[in-house]
């Protein structure tokens, strides 16, 4: 049985890893990954989480792992930031709030699926403007939800947390382990 991650994030690779899981194959899938009108955030992250899935080219027999993590504020979703320009306004507005982190993971094997989606509460403290130019300077938003990831430098305008850590950087471990040995595959083998 062959495991295929379908997503090019390396921070999931790297979560994998650490319960000694490689995948044997990466296949990012190319979905839309547009909210529907008037998609609320927890079943738009499920939506995208499934239909990743669903669109890796895969054998029978393969499981295909993939995953979608969500930033939201109320009922708006912060998808990855098209410039600058939009990473600062998501900045701005998450800047001394809590928002919503939702992760979802769906493992395929064929036709069966297993899903499971972790939210978690974050809070950001107020941020200056100057904190949120260096930011930017960093070029660590490009590609990340909401703007930010809380395992880079803006780490530091994260003062709380509620849930899953893993799950907010982009794949709640304890979960995924659960969905694949439901799917049958070994997490944790022993060595021989």
């Amino acid at each position: 049985m062959r495991l295929i991650l379908g997503s090019g994030s390396p921070r999931r690779s790297e979560l994998l890893a650490q319960i000694g899981v490689v995948a044997d194959l990466i296949r990012p899938p190319d979905i839309d990954e547009a909210p529907l009108k008037g998609e609320l955030p927890r079943p738009y992250c499920s939506r995208i989480a499934r239909e990743k899935a669903l669109a890796v080219e895969s054998a029978p027999e393969d499981l295909v792992l993939a995953a979608d993590t969500t930033v939201a504020l109320g009922r708006r979703i912060f998808g990855k930031p098209e410039d600058a320009g939009e990473a600062a306004a998501f900045l701005h507005a998450l800047s001394g709030r809590r928002h919503r982190v939702v992760t979802a993971v769906v493992v395929r094997k064929g036709a069966r699926v297993w899903e499971r989606d972790v939210m978690s509460v974050v809070r950001m403290k107020h941020l200056s403007n100057l904190e949120v130019n260096a930011y930017l300077d960093s070029g660590d938003w490009h590609g990340k939800a909401g703007g930010y990831s809380i395992q880079g430098p803006a780490g530091a305008f994260i003062p709380w947390i509620s849930g899953s850590y893993t799950g907010i950087v982009g794949l709640p471990i304890a979960e995924t382990a659960g969905l694949l040995q439901a799917a049958g595959y070994p997490v944790f083998r022993r060595a021989a």
